[in-house]
């Protein structure tokens, strides 16, 4: 142990440098820190472990924020990735971050500043009960108080905190909650610290491949994966020539098998399906719901960690690997021709849309670029893009689909990955985290373009059923506006402009790649104005487009 630390000081001081220190022993590279009092003695001792090159600690004012910040960066590093909170109500602010993190597997912990327990109940100022304040969503919680055990006992905590949260012994991440209650005084030199006993967890070893045996006509269902995990399944559907439906934050969508329009072709197509391999967590469309949800379909779900998505409740068979055997050409054929048929039409109707703002970003990125997807529309129209040759790794909030916290998960992404970053958003997803602009002085700024699809509303329920035209809902219809898509009278660029931040722009597909085009550093918004008007005839009409498609292709595979 170096000589960090100098002047002895009891306490809440030394619990809270230990809890640093082990968390970096542990391996957790980066801290997330709002300001507060209670939360002072981690503050300081994540300062000092910055100000010695061993952490990297990042700044932020609103604790929502970050949260998803920290979330953004676990995304992007697969590490566990701390967030410090003063205690109250800065601690619930943490919630949406904790449930996006729980659903979507990724090592997130809240360290959270506590008074002591005496004091909860007693009207004592900013004290609450905060023990199981995030109720079922942390994989653990971990209770540490600066006034009743040894170092050593708060360090054994963090270490548990660390291997729950990123799945050391269950391949199972997901967030974790440390609770520190801390008594005054909260400010001085902790003295030296012992590192405690050593410590080691041994990976848990790779599970062997079950051979998927060939012959029923298979298709391979992607969802949420992280990038490598995406990456390797679309080489496995490629060599096995089997049909890829992969969500963009799948990772998967990419290759020779990958089916890019298939969310158009499975209402004509599903039922020639005999066999479905589920990877990751599909939650895009209607149509992938109903195939999840064949009876008279095999449904295989490729489960990490103990867990597998089974929202059909038809799930005949669980395995946590397996390889793909070789499928039949015919049937690969089959489904390359209905997509390029269906693409086709796409292509010589395409119009300034919320899809080709979409393809257009997509084509501007290539594998070493980072894509953050936004809820809502802008997903799914990533989901229509073409295939490209060279795709950036994407990233989704689709553990809960959230709108919450996006600005700042890009964010986290940008730092957590060090790569140049594009997060594609919509206005209102835009709105709901302005504050993510706002970047402290002294903190430094991600490489973040974030390009703002706006058209001025919730355009996704047009597509659902509350979007329906007075003929079909009668006067439901005439509350869509005001229920569901809630434009805003914000004049985004003013905003934006206000907290520092440059913003263009565009009204066409050549505008918004010349400005993708142009070198950049640090944060920009680039703003794509969309009229949402034609959103659900779209809809249809591409709903159409693929019922055509599908049937000229089976025609011709006859």
């Amino acid at each position: 142990m170096d000589d960090l630390f100098t002047q002895a000081t009891p306490g809440s001081v030394v619990a809270g440098t230990v809890c640093l220190d082990e968390l970096v022993a542990m391996g957790v590279t980066d801290v997330v820190c709002c300001p507060g009092s209670r939360s002072a003695p981690l503050a300081y001792a994540a300062a000092r472990l910055e100000a010695h090159g061993r952490v990297r600690l990042h700044m932020r004012l609103d604790e929502r924020a970050a949260g998803f910040l920290a979330l953004g960066m676990a995304k992007a590093t697969g590490r566990a990735v701390a967030v410090i909170t003063t205690s109250g109500t800065a601690v619930a602010n943490l919630a949406p971050a904790m449930a996006e993190a729980r659903y979507a597997q990724a090592p997130l912990i809240a360290l959270t500043a506590d008074r002591p327990a005496t004091l909860v109940g007693t009207g004592a100022n900013q004290t609450a009960d905060q023990v199981g304040i995030f109720g079922g969503i942390p994989l653990d919680q971990v209770r540490i108080s600066s006034t009743d055990a040894p170092p050593d006992a708060w360090r054994a905590g963090i270490r548990r905190a660390v291997v729950t949260c990123e799945g050391r012994l269950t391949r199972r991440p997901g967030p974790v909650h440390v609770n520190v209650e801390l008594t005054p005084p909260l400010l001085g030199e902790p003295g030296r610290i012992s590192a405690g006993v050593p410590f080691r967890v041994d990976p848990v070893p790779p599970p062997r491949a079950r051979l998927l045996d060939p012959g029923p006509r298979t298709v391979v269902v992607a969802g949420d994966l992280p990038p490598e995990q995406g990456r390797a399944w679309a080489e496995e559907a490629e060599r096995a020539r089997i049909p890829l439906l992969a969500e963009p934050s799948s990772n998967a969508r990419r290759g020779g098998a990958a089916v890019s329009t298939y969310r158009h072709l499975l209402p004509s197509m599903a039922s020639m399906i005999e066999r479905v391999v589920v990877v990751g967590r599909p939650t895009l469309s209607r149509s992938v719901t109903s195939l999840l949800s064949r009876k008279d379909a095999e449904i295989i779900a490729v489960a990490a960690g103990g867990q597998w998505p089974d929202p059909g409740w038809s799930v005949s068979t669980v395995v946590e690997s397996i390889g793909l055997g070789l499928g039949d050409p015919s049937w690969m054929a089959l489904w390359a021709s209905a997509d390029r048929g269906l693409r086709a039409r796409m292509d010589r109707a395409q119009t300034w849309s919320g899809e080709l703002v979409a393809s257009t970003v997509l084509g501007a990125l290539t594998d070493a670029d980072h894509l953050f997807l936004g809820a809502s529309n802008t997903v799914r129209d990533a989901d229509l893009a073409p295939i490209a040759a060279r795709p950036p790794m994407v990233y989704a909030n689709r553990g809960l689909a959230g709108i919450d916290g996006t600005i700042a998960t890009a964010c986290g992404v940008a730092l957590g990955s060090g790569a140049p970053t594009t997060a594609l958003i919509g206005d209102l997803t835009a709105l709901h985290d302005i504050g993510s602009l706002a970047r402290p002085a002294l903190e430094t700024g991600a490489d973040l373009t974030v390009v703002v699809a706006d058209d001025n509303g919730g355009s996704l329920f047009s597509t659902l059923e509350y979007g329906a035209p007075r003929g079909q809902i009668g006067e439901l219809a005439d509350w869509f506006e005001r229920l569901f898509a809630v434009p805003m009278a914000v004049d985004l660029e003013q905003v934006v402009r206000g907290f520092g931040v440059p913003v263009t722009t565009v009204t066409d597909a050549d505008g918004l790649a010349t400005a993708l085009a142009r070198p950049g550093a640090g944060m920009r918004v680039v703003r794509a104005v969309l009229d949402r008007s034609s959103r659900a005839a779209d809809e249809k009409r591409l709903a159409a487009w693929g019922r055509e498609a599908a049937r000229e292709a089976m025609t011709e595979g006859r």
